[in-house]
């Protein structure tokens, strides 16, 4: 007799990850960056300095009670607590993600909050969950009414820029970027896979997922801000690249413009340093299409055949000079 399965759950996990440089004109040390992201004080900030500097502070929830987002307009009431956390990479890319799981079914009733602050980052529905519908629907711009991920993890973040211990003084300008994911429950006995990763205009980009049953919620957020990560350094290299005007301008001036992503950037490269182990292969997926680390590869080699182009006739000058 086969079991029943269970309808509690989570058959659906969703979250946003908001990714920008830090406004401190120094990369922050282990010990500011754990200041830095202490959001409560009955848990401590994870900070780990190998392979690189890393910071992950402990969740911090939001109790919700509203509508979810779906894209074909069914009205789905989901009460309980979406989970947010901020990371921060060699103490200068900062990231805030919120998330949730879900599981197929819940009751009819609105149950006491206590029952809802035991089981942190759970929401559950009333009656029937329309997964599809509730992907596409977190997918996609928020709805007026419906559960918002991107304007909790874009509170946490404002909460954090705003922090005393910021100067405010950022070492060259770039973009914020946003990566919205939604993990469906894998076949029985499947693995891990990627069904599309999109990158659209305006910063955003989409990833749209399958994980085994039982894989940790928070294990899928670390494999997204990852690929959040490692986007946003791609995106700020390029369009670093595009304001050098390379080959137009020559000498100081070229090197001045480049010289951000040498002290900054190409260091902080480190695709899945701290992603699951059951989930670190999907990694392959972007690197085969649309080819993550090549391309940054190809920009890292640009920047530096430039840097030593512009500084060869600066060299003679000097030597010239001498």
């Amino acid at each position: 007799m086969r079991p029943r399965a269970d309808t509690t759950a989570p058959v659906l996990a969703c979250g946003e990850v908001r990714t920008c440089l830090l406004p401190a004109f120094q990369a922050l040390d282990s010990r500011t960056a754990a200041q830095l992201l202490r959001l409560r004080a009955d848990e401590r900030v994870r900070v780990s300095e190998r392979p690189n500097l890393y910071a992950l502070s402990p969740d911090v929830l939001t109790g919700v009670d509203c509508p979810l987002p779906t894209a074909n307009g069914a009205r789905v009431r989901a009460v309980g607590t979406v989970a947010a956390r901020a990371a921060l990479t060699e103490g200068r890319v900062l990231q805030a993600t919120a998330y949730f799981r879900i599981p197929a079914t819940g009751p009819d009733v609105r149950r006491p909050w206590g029952h809802y602050l035991v089981r942190p980052g759970m929401l559950e529905p009333f009656g029937k969950l329309p997964e599809r519908a509730v992907v596409e629907g977190v997918l996609r711009d928020s709805q007026r009414g419906a559960l918002d991920l991107g304007m909790i993890a874009e509170s946490l973040l404002a909460q954090l820029l705003r922090h005393p211990l910021l100067d405010q003084k950022v070492p060259f300008k770039s973009r914020r970027t946003h990566l919205r994911w939604a993990a469906m429950r894998a076949p029985d006995g499947a693995g891990a896979s990627i069904e599309s990763f999109v990158v659209s205009e305006e910063g955003l980009r989409t990833v749209r997922l399958r994980v085994p049953d039982g894989m940790e919620t928070a294990a899928v957020a670390g494999l997204c801000e990852d690929f959040a990560l490692h986007d946003w350094l791609l995106t700020t290299v390029v369009h670093m690249l595009d304001r050098s005007r390379t080959g137009s301008v020559d000498g100081p001036e070229a090197i001045l413009a480049l010289r951000p992503a040498v002290d900054h950037l190409l260091h902080v490269w480190m695709p899945r340093a701290r992603v699951d182990r059951d989930l670190g292969h999907l990694w392959d997926v972007l690197e085969q299409e649309p080819g993550f680390t090549r391309q940054w590869q190809t920009l890292v080699q640009r920047i530096r055949d430039q840097l030593a182009v512009q500084a060869i006739p600066l060299l003679h000058k000097a030597l010239a000079m001498s």
